[in-house]
């Protein structure tokens, strides 16, 4: 698959000290810019994915009136926190 170029951004000359006060050794502005596009990309992919998922939810309950209190969705949060914990060791995931 050919690759193809983004559109020329102007910027502030300041943002652009910035920017590359920031970049890492070997680091290009380009390389930067495809990550920061590609992390703008899968955000907004996760965004609408999960707002999608909490309209169907709404649906549902608009549908049956069944719903889950926040008991039960905070229990089952910490559930799958103490799970996740045991499969690290008990280490902290940050």
């Amino acid at each position: 698959m050919k690759t193809a170029a983004l559109p020329p951004v102007r910027i502030e000359p300041d943002l652009r000290q910035e920017l590359e006060a920031v970049l890492g050794e070997g680091e290009s502005i380009s390389a930067f810019v495809a990550g920061a596009v590609r992390g703008a990309v899968a955000y907004r992919r996760a965004r609408s994915d999960f707002l999608a998922s909490g309209e169907a939810a709404w649906a549902e309950y608009q549908r049956t009136g069944q719903a889950r209190t926040a008991e039960e969705v905070f229990d089952r949060l910490e559930a799958r926190i103490s799970a996740r914990r045991r499969e690290l060791g008990g280490k902290t995931a940050r």
